[in-house]
């Protein structure tokens, strides 16, 4: 399955109505199951939830651990990257040089790791000792 043709599907179903961009987020998990998750805002803005991090939750729910690839799409000028927030979550559950597919609904994609979209991440490795 196409992530990119996987997202934009997902993305129809963000509940965006404060801001009115709606994301939506697939990622391919290391068994080959492509999750998806959408963005979902509340008038309270902070607790609204990201189309990474939503995809991430249903790749967790339906008993995945690692992700091979994602894909990310949203309309607008250029492709938007995961918040810093998502980056982390990525960071959890994906290799450094895991590809991230950022796409706008006008064709404009950019690729780059996890490693390049968050340098110098916090990981388990800050924990030993």
């Amino acid at each position: 399955m196409d992530l990119i043709e996987a997202a934009t599907r997902v993305r129809e179903n963000a509940h965006a109505p404060y801001s009115g961009f709606k994301v939506g987020a697939a990622l391919r998990a290391d068994g080959g199951a492509v999750h998806v998750g959408c963005n979902v805002e509340n008038i309270a803005y902070p607790e609204g939830t990201c189309a990474e991090a939503g995809a991430i939750a249903a790749m967790i729910a339906a008993g995945d651990t690692r992700i091979e690839e994602v894909a990310v799409i949203a309309d607008s000028p250029s492709p938007v990257p995961p918040c810093g927030g998502c980056r982390q979550k990525l960071a959890e559950f994906a290799a450094p040089d895991v590809r991230v597919t950022m796409a706008t609904t006008r064709g404009g994609r950019q690729t780059l790791t996890v490693r390049e979209l968050l340098p110098g991440a916090f990981g388990a490795d800050h924990m030993d000792g």
